[in-house]
């Protein structure tokens, strides 16, 4: 499945897109039994996923066209976000200063840094290094605690596209990480989740991030320095991983900072993301 949160007159809905027609649909309107935000739909299990699933086949009930509605982020305020730094060969490769860690390394990014599809990144008047980078991204299903590697992907929802938007300066001067990666509008999320069941093989998922049309990154997960489950694994046995929960991959090489020339990002430039088998995250840069 795919499933998206749009808003229609003013309010956010969960919906699902129809196979074969690519339109959407509410899911509350289609059964007031279904919950009408998607994080309650991923929280409400297994047996409430099934019924989307059927009601996708059988269901009459009115669908949108995409261009009828508006595309949020597909979980407004996730619990917990957290990114793996340094997980693709290539990006290391590429930064001077990095070196091959011997363990996953993560960081979190802030709910309130979440916009969704379309929305403005705004550009702080405190950065001259606002910088770009494609994540794949997870969607936690089932709660996680210590969980072994061999069993984590039965807890995997669905997978999304993350832009981890970073002001280097900020982040490079003192090592300030977490308030490099946590400006308002820095944590761009979507289009949609793409149930796992829809993309059974995310250790070799494309990755393409263009600036104005120009091809920036372009790289695949099969480059991951740690796998999916290993992630997984590894941050299960430091916190409990719920449902709802967004974990991203790292990214490929490419960034803006460790280009030759530089290249940030601006007011007036537009990101676009591309993730195989997920979809499009397009975004415009504006001053704060």
């Amino acid at each position: 499945m795919r499933l998206y949160t749009f808003e229609i007159n003013d309010e956010p809905r969960a919906g699902a897109e129809l196979p074969r027609q690519g339109r959407l649909l509410d899911l509350h309107a289609a059964d007031p039994a279904l919950p009408s935000r998607l994080l309650e739909l991923i929280r409400a299990g297994k047996p409430a996923w099934k019924h989307v699933a059927d009601l996708l086949n059988v269901t009459s009930a009115p669908a949108y066209a995409f261009e009828e509605v508006k595309l949020l982020a597909p979980i407004a305020r996730p619990g917990k976000i957290l990114c793996s730094g340094i997980n693709y060969r290539s990006h290391q490769e590429e930064n001077p200063n990095a070196t091959f860690p011997e363990e996953p390394f993560f960081f979190a990014k802030m709910p309130s840094a979440v916009i969704g599809p379309g929305a403005p990144i705004r550009h702080p008047k405190r950065t001259r290094e606002l910088d770009y980078e494609i994540e794949f991204a997870v969607v936690i299903g089932r709660r996680m605690t210590g969980a072994p590697a061999g069993a984590v992907m039965d807890c995997v929802f669905g997978y999304t596209i993350l832009h981890d938007v970073s002001a280097r300066d900020v982040q490079f001067k003192d090592n300030q990480i977490t308030l490099a990666k946590n400006f308002d509008s820095f944590c761009p999320l979507g289009p949609c989740i793409v149930t796992a069941d829809e993309l059974p093989h995310p250790e070799n998922v494309r990755l393409r991030t263009y600036l104005n049309g120009e091809l920036m990154q372009d790289g695949s997960t099969s480059d991951w320095v740690f796998s999916l489950p290993e992630l997984l694994s590894f941050l299960s046995h430091t916190m409990t991983l719920e449902p709802g929960d967004v974990i991203s991959t790292g990214t490929p090489a490419g960034v803006g900072v460790f280009r030759k020339p530089q290249r940030f990002l601006r007011p007036g430039d537009v990101v676009r993301l591309e993730a195989e088998g997920v979809g499009v995250l397009e975004n415009p840069v504006i001053a704060a």
